[in-house]
């Protein structure tokens, strides 16, 4: 792989340039690259809109100043759904500002959609748009969910993409080891519901109050799981012009997917230290916690949160991971999604007291 640097910038925004005069695309920025000033937050809410996990029977849980609560269906007859796939609602404060941010989308928009009318959420109040990674279990409801609401959304409605990578076609391993579909973000739906779009392969501020970790470096014992299969080319307006970040050889190559622009979503919570949430952690969650520490120039880490994809590694590898994780040395460990419950089971036995557990519509607060 090769380093972005200002030549790419250029080659890459001539590119963009040239499929928008063309009706490929429209409304995309690049981050700037160099540093960032990271916010400081007073505050924040997390509710989990879409997770596959859904118990009844969840009780409130507390370690470290941090709270969880269960969200019920306000509708006894009709229940919160659960799917694989995540998308969780930030409610971040800084002073008397308030802000809201949706990270992720969910399988379905059916899902999607039901969950924030049964769990009472205004989707007017979402003030700006995130995707972590272009895997169909984190954007498929994207479009169903703008479909509904974008009438109710600011005009000026941002999304903040990890990077190019995320509209590149992806496969999986389907019944005799056939590739089967997993989808493709075509950008052009993005902008033709008028939603602007920036690609954080640098670090970026995200409303004031959050912080990209741009593209994540891979220094850690971590490698990335067998996953999905993805294909660098670009036709007809649609897939991911790998121009500018891979070799020429690689275009139209289907190979294992190394995720090269997942980034992680982060705050920097007043007194506490950060809170890195990782939607799925592909490329190694201890590397994602080093980045966010990295760009912010903060080493006290507060929370780690999200999905971390190590639901199907080896028993010895996830001992070692969980190990790495332990000497990040966080306040609270918050395993969702994709992290296996192998995974929760190993961090409760070596970090225990720090590891709390959610569902589907759980509501987790820190600093209020």
């Amino acid at each position: 792989m090769t380093n972005f640097n200002r030549r790419d910038a250029l080659k890459l925004s001539a590119s963009f340039a040239m499929a928008a005069a063309g009706g490929g695309f429209s409304c995309i920025e690049m981050a700037k690259a160099g540093p960032i000033d990271v916010p400081v937050i007073d505050a924040l809410s997390v509710r989990v809109l879409v997770d596959s996990a859904s118990d009844l029977f969840f009780r409130p849980q507390e370690a470290n100043g941090v709270k969880t609560e269960p969200g019920r269906s306000t509708d006894s007859k009709r229940p919160l759904h659960s799917e694989w796939g995540l998308s969780l609602l930030l409610e971040p404060q800084r002073g008397a500002d308030k802000r809201t941010f949706l990270l992720d989308y969910g399988w379905t928009p059916e899902v999607l959609n039901g969950n924030m009318e049964l769990l009472k959420v205004d989707p007017s109040k979402i003030d700006t748009l995130i995707m972590s990674h272009g895997h169909f279990d984190h954007w498929g409801g994207l479009l169903g969910f703008l479909d509904k609401h974008r009438k109710n959304l600011p005009a000026d409605l941002t999304m903040y993409a990890g990077g190019e990578d995320n509209f590149c076609q992806r496969y999986v391993r389907a019944g005799q080891g056939e590739l089967s579909d997993y989808g493709m973000l075509d950008r052009r739906d993005i902008a033709r519901q008028n939603v602007k779009l920036v690609l954080c392969e640098s670090p970026a501020v995200i409303g004031g109050q959050a912080f990209t970790t741009g593209k994540i470096k891979r220094n850690s014992i971590e490698k990335v799981l067998p996953n999905s299969m993805v294909e660098f080319k670009q036709k007809d307006g649609a897939g991911c012009n790998a121009s500018h970040y891979l070799p020429a050889e690689m275009e139209g190559k289907i190979v294992p997917d190394e995720h090269i622009h997942e980034h992680a979503t982060c705050f920097n919570l007043k007194d506490k230290g950060l809170i890195v949430i990782s939607s799925c952690g592909h490329v190694g969650i201890v590397n994602s916690v080093r980045q966010a520490m990295e760009v912010s120039g903060v080493d006290k880490v507060h929370a780690i949160m999200g999905g971390f994809h190590l639901g199907p590694a080896p028993a010895d590898y996830l001992t070692q991971v969980v190990s790495e994780i332990g000497k990040l040395n966080p306040d609270v460990l918050i395993p969702m999604h994709c992290s296996g419950l192998n995974f929760t089971q190993e961090a409760q036995r070596q970090m225990p007291g720090k590891v709390l557990t959610t569902t589907t519509g759980t509501r987790i607060t820190f600093g209020i």
